[in-house]
């Protein structure tokens, strides 16, 4: 019987920044690397690092300006940004090639990464996070006004989520009574204490507007899959309330190996699903990483 890995919490300087990040396993150059949603951290990922560790080095970093990372200067604190910190986090590390998890707000940061050193992607696990047009529901609508008019009536028009209460409704929207009872939490709270400091909501809205940038690579997105042809990994969260389960149907279009999983689940799927999933991650994490000469 396996025993699960420990997780370590480590900080290490990178980028001009401290990016505080979890790790599991046996440090190697191939690696799992996972990429949390807005507004969280690497806490997502708590419940499955232990059990990837047993399989594969899994490195799951808090985002620039997210957890316990230093933000940077608002100025830069784009996409761009915070990519550029996770690469040289992984560079630093001693990591060549990953499975890429990406979920929500992590996807533009892991296709910068992909786009920037395609090499590097053995496969990709996407969770609830939008690659497509196809994922961009009517829910998208005033903000694709407010990125064309960024004025103050398209900006009200959108409403305020960037609180206590949009915090606890990115987990529990959309969900059924008997659903919203299995979430913890203390996942929200702490979101929103660290969301809360002073001129973070500010610096996230920035990075929210920054998305539009996302939308506008889904044409070298859909290259990079037509090209490259990762194997592919889709946990999805039926309910949730941003991005359209149209989504999973996209990528069976652009990619050719690609194993989709549906849940009665929200937007946090691994707050709700962790036990249900790690078994299927973990068999996809060996089934890629077994092709690589150094696992062999």
């Amino acid at each position: 019987m396996r025993r699960t890995a420990k997780t370590r919490h480590l900080t290490r300087e990178v980028d001009g920044l401290q990016v505080h990040y979890r790790e599991s396993g046996v440090p190697a150059s191939t690696a799992v690397l996972l990429l949390h949603g807005s507004p969280s951290s690497s806490y997502s990922f708590r419940e499955v690092l232990p059990s990837l560790g047993e399989h594969a080095y899994a490195i799951a970093p808090d985002l620039p300006g997210f957890g316990f990372s230093d933000a940077p200067p608002p100025a830069e604190y784009t996409f761009e940004r915070l990519a550029a910190a996770v690469d040289a986090l992984v560079v630093s590390l001693g990591v060549e090639r990953y499975v890429l998890y990406l979920t929500d707000f992590s996807t533009p940061v892991g296709y910068l990464l992909a786009l920037r050193h395609p090499e590097r992607v053995l496969g990709l696990v996407v969770q609830n996070g939008n690659a497509h047009e196809a994922g961009l529901g009517q829910s998208w609508d005033a903000v694709r006004r407010f990125w064309a008019d960024p004025s103050a009536e398209n900006r009200a028009a959108m409403g305020d989520w960037l609180d206590f209460d949009g915090t606890r409704a990115t987990y529990l929207s959309g969900l059924r009574p008997e659903l919203r009872d299995l979430h913890p939490a203390e996942s929200w709270h702490l979101d929103w204490e660290r969301l809360s400091r002073p001129g973070f909501v500010d610096l996230h809205f920035r990075l929210f507007c920054d998305y539009r940038g996302h939308v506008e690579r889904f044409d070298r997105i859909a290259d990079f899959h037509a090209t490259h042809q990762p194997p592919a990994l889709l946990l999805w969260g039926r309910h949730d309330p941003y991005f359209d389960i149209a989504e999973v149907f996209a990528f069976h279009r652009t990619l050719t190996a690609v194993e989709a999983h549906l849940y009665d689940a929200g937007h946090f799927l691994l707050e709700t699903h962790a036990a249900e999933v790690t078994p299927l991650l973990t068999a996809f994490v060996d089934e890629v990483l077994d092709r690589e000469p150094s696992r062999r």
